[in-house]
């Protein structure tokens, strides 16, 4: 009789799990992309810096985050699909994007705070 209980609960949890994964895979991943050139000023180091440490913080593992050169192939592949013609920070889930440059250049290095609400103010709604 436990033996069985036993087994049946396990089942149960196997068909949870495997609800739970299908799920989760179904969900578009918020990517995050910062564009940037090879030469690179302070702000544009700090934007990247900001950007990157914020989403991690507020988002963890839902939104990842990559940098690319625009001198490089592969990024200046992606930044035409995606419309970009120069230094850019994208936060993208399948067809909607907020663009989040502006607001990167101006407070990044001088309130970094403001940054901080700007991303969650503009990303939270990508995650629903």
């Amino acid at each position: 009789m436990k033996r069985t209980i036993f087994f049946n609960l396990m089942l149960i949890g196997l068909f949870i799990g495997f609800i739970s994964n299908a799920q989760n895979e179904n969900q578009a991943k918020v990517q995050a992309y910062y564009f940037h050139n090879a030469t690179r000023c302070m702000t544009c180091k700090t934007v990247e810096a900001e950007a990157k440490a914020n989403l991690k913080e507020l988002y963890g593992d839902k939104v990842s985050f990559q940098a690319l050169n625009l001198e490089e192939k592969a990024a200046r592949e992606l930044a035409k699909k995606l419309n970009v013609s120069g230094q850019a920070l994208l936060v993208v889930n399948g067809n909607k994007q907020v663009n989040l440059t502006n607001e990167g250049i101006l407070y990044a290095v001088t309130n970094p705070e403001k940054f901080k609400s700007v991303i969650k103010e503009k990303v939270d709604p990508l995650l629903k």
